[in-house]
């Protein structure tokens, strides 16, 4: 039975979330099995070390493997390059060739973007991947290998195969063994370890003294995007300890940075997350509120259906003909302004003048992360703000305490 702690450690796959512990314990069960995997994620995402992970956990560690990268290579000379050829088979073909797939005999071949094959070269890896045969460029000898394919795409191969782009005996074959590695944005519990990692090599490799980053720098660091994922994050690592030289790295660096990095950003896709500026603070709060008075008009329409007694039977669609009715009512003029809540108002009297927009929004924050049981995905889409905001709102309240479990 593999280890799997020595197995993360050995192969540099980093972080204790919940989503790589999960995938780890997929490569020990079938890393000894000699069958294909697809590795699926976005770009960035470290599809390339789980790929090495999986071929190091198996028996054909002491054998060589061969990474190619589909997307790279032209489409004339790609099965060349996989399959080898013969010498005069082309223009340029001055020797015979090895190819990928007889280099990595006894191996693994790693195709990465194996979404950006050419129809007719995925015909002749269905092949390789059933029977080992395959034929070099210019010959008519059948040749026979033994690898373990390991493919990746950061595409949708079932999208491609609805479109004709990619063949559908390939992709089932393809999929016996699926890795889907999940963005940054899904573990940010892992973007410390991330940090730590990337300062230590660069600063040790660089002779630059490190004295790492303040804890607010992280958590500001969790509550950006990072579209390219875990390449990208190292990349703003690297280029913050350039430009912060021998200095501890605190939350304004961070900030300065980000926002650069989301202005740069922004002007190619205006779709792209903002920085949170101290006028979004009122869009915030705005949001809370209306949510609260979503709430408040839920409850007195519960109230109106309980206490009409000239209602008939509610079930089935007699209901959302009633509740539709007695929506119209309670959004007119003349409806109440109480909230109740055990026979209360939801902002007791007593409290008026005491209590400010904040404590509003805290609790309001507060108490529904206790009703969808501190799901902070669910939370945040009840409350109509985005997780990253959600996730800077319960460190700015000290809510962390009481939010046992990290969904994020």
């Amino acid at each position: 039975m593999i280890n799997t702690d020595r197995l993360q450690k050995q192969s540099g796959i980093i972080g204790n979330s919940k989503s790589i512990k999960k995938i780890v314990d997929l490569i020990s069960q079938v890393a000894e099995v000699d069958i294909s995997v697809l590795i699926t994620g976005e770009s960035g995402v470290g599809k390339e070390v789980i790929a090495k992970a999986v071929h190091k956990a198996s028996n054909r560690s002491r054998k060589p493997l061969v990474t190619v990268n589909c997307g790279a290579i032209p489409e004339g000379i790609i099965e060349s390059e996989l399959f080898g050829h013969k010498k005069g088979s082309f223009t340029g073909a001055d020797q015979n060739r090895k190819g990928y797939f007889e280099e990595a005999d006894k191996g693994t071949i790693f195709l990465d973007e194996i979404g950006e094959t050419p129809i007719d070269t995925q015909v002749k890896l269905l092949r390789v991947l059933e029977s080992g045969e395959y034929i070099r460029v210019g010959e008519a000898t059948t040749r026979k290998t033994n690898v373990r394919l390991i493919a990746a795409t950061n595409k949708n191969l079932e999208e491609l195969v609805k479109k004709g782009l990619f063949r559908e005996d390939l992709y089932f074959r393809l999929k016996t063994i699926l890795l889907n590695i999940p963005p940054l944005r899904e573990r940010l519990e892992d973007i410390g370890k991330f940090v730590e990692r990337f300062s230590l090599e660069f600063t040790r490799s660089n002779n630059i003294i490190y004295k790492g980053f303040v804890p607010s720098a992280i958590r500001l660091l969790k509550q950006y995007d990072w579209p390219g994922n875990i390449r990208e994050l190292k990349h703003f690592v690297e280029k913050i300890m350039v430009l912060q030289k021998g200095q501890r790295i605190t939350d304004e660096m961070v900030m300065h940075e980000l926002n650069q990095r989301i202005n740069t950003t922004l002007s190619q896709n205006k779709s792209l997350p903002v920085a949170i500026s101290n006028n979004a603070e009122k869009v915030e709060i705005d949001l809370i509120l209306r949510q609260l008075f979503m709430l408040k008009q839920d409850t007195e329409l519960i109230q109106k259906i309980l206490m009409n007694s000239n209602l008939p039977k509610l079930g089935g669609e007699n209901f959302f003909e009633v509740s539709n009715s007695l929506k119209s009512e309670v959004n007119s003029s003349n409806r109440s302004l109480k909230v109740f809540e055990d026979d209360n108002r939801f902002i007791r009297d007593e409290a008026i003048g005491e209590i400010s927009i904040k404590d509003l929004e805290k609790e309001a924050i507060s108490r529904t992360l206790r009703f969808f049981n501190t799901n902070r995905r669910k939370t945040a889409k009840s409350l109509g703000m985005s997780e990253r905001t959600l996730y800077r709102k319960i460190d700015e309240y000290q809510l962390e305490n009481k939010s046992k479990k990290d969904i994020f």
